[in-house]
């Protein structure tokens, strides 16, 4: 019984940590940037920028915003994180690495569901690209 305390123990403080993150550095982007900056960290690898994405994973369906597409992104994120804690549960103990995982993607999502409660879309600031090709995280403009 002791180790899955310990276990859920490390869930919740991995995810929280997580959350903490993942909340604080989207304040320091919103309050640092204005909509759309960039700020070129790696050229032509890696920049930061303030956005919103309304849509799902890599701005599927961005473009069709509606109360009824944030409510349905929030039941798929509920869904998500429930595969996710039981694939957690069943994570046997030999694989600690694969358990941080499941914690890391948790504390992930849980964020991310915050800002979609909260604004309604996700606060994204990574662009991760190889010359002109973006790693497809924002809605429709190019950059």
């Amino acid at each position: 019984m002791n180790a899955l305390k310990n276990k859920y123990m490390m869930l919740v403080t991995i995810s929280g940590l997580v959350v903490v993150l993942d909340q604080l550095t989207k304040w320091l982007i919103t309050s640092s940037l204005s909509y759309y900056e960039v700020v070129k960290v790696i050229p032509g690898f890696f920049n930061l920028i303030y956005i919103h994405n309304p849509g799902g994973a890599f701005g599927i369906l961005a473009k069709n915003q509606s109360n009824l597409q944030s409510m349905l992104f929030i039941i798929i994120a509920v869904a998500a994180m429930g595969l996710i804690l039981y694939l957690y549960k069943n994570t046997p103990s030999e694989y600690p690495v694969l358990s941080v995982g499941f914690a890391l993607i948790f504390g992930g999502a849980l964020g991310n569901m915050i800002d979609r409660i909260r604004l309604g879309e996700v606060i994204d600031f990574v662009d991760l690209y190889i010359a002109h090709l973006h790693w497809p995280a924002f809605k429709t403009r190019t950059f």
